[in-house]
């Protein structure tokens, strides 16, 4: 997998970049792995309601065809697209999701941070009590039991610190993970972030992590890397 550092870059022509690298690829192009960072940016996935967008306000408000709701790209958060091959790579989208969450939740723990999946709601959390705590949630993914439906996702205790959205195109993978390092976090509060009303979300430094974005970039490139080829 090729890494490509791109650094802060605007996230609407990135994504028209992706788009195009995605439709021009061949069986024989390599994957590769773009790392960056955004300027202020709500974006919207296709099934997207406007009533999730609670205040804009000046930052603008991007439609796109990933998967999700609403979301917020801003400085201090490191973003990585994956463009990968899954048909070549030999696992479908679920595991591919699976690979992503696996690699944020080494690379918090690479910082001393325990990074959990909550059932129904992708991404990872954080305990905001104790965030190095490894006891299982009571609210982790579980086997579903026939005929009982599926419970709705619970955030008690949590905050949402890496979100994830994708897009799958003849097989091929594009948009992917955002890990939150050191940002203004004051942009969550003017939308329902991933959709849910009053989910917090938090990042490396408000959990008492300081690290830089080089660092944790590298990291997480690293994680992915590793994660995303076995």
């Amino acid at each position: 997998m090729q890494v490509h550092n791109l650094g802060r870059v605007d996230y609407a022509p990135t994504c028209d970049a992706m788009v195009a690298f995605t439709a021009a690829r061949t069986a024989e192009t390599a994957d590769e792995l773009w790392m960056c960072e955004h300027p202020p940016v709500f974006t919207q996935g296709i099934a997207g309601k406007e009533n999730h967008l609670l205040a804009p306000g000046d930052i603008p408000v991007i439609q796109t065809n990933r998967g999700g709701q609403v979301t917020y790209h801003g400085p201090g958060q490191v973003v990585a697209y994956p463009l990968v091959d899954l048909q070549r790579a030999g696992y479908f989208v679920k595991e591919y999701v699976f690979r992503i969450e696996e690699a944020v939740i080494r690379t918090l723990d690479h910082f001393g941070v325990t990074g959990h999946r909550v059932g129904g709601a992708p991404g990872i959390y954080v305990r905001l009590d104790d965030p190095a705590s490894h006891a299982l949630l009571p609210q982790r993914p579980q086997k579903k039991v026939d005929g009982r439906p599926a419970a709705e996702p619970d955030f008690t205790g949590l905050g949402k610190i890496a979100a994830l959205g994708i897009k799958v195109s003849r097989h091929c993978t594009y948009h992917g993970v955002a890990l939150n390092v050191a940002m203004d976090l004051q942009p969550y509060w003017r939308i329902n972030p991933c959709g849910y009303a009053g989910l917090q979300t938090v990042d490396l430094s408000t959990i008492g992590v300081t690290v830089s974005w080089d660092e944790a970039a590298q990291v997480l490139s690293q994680k992915l890397g590793a994660t995303l080829s076995t």
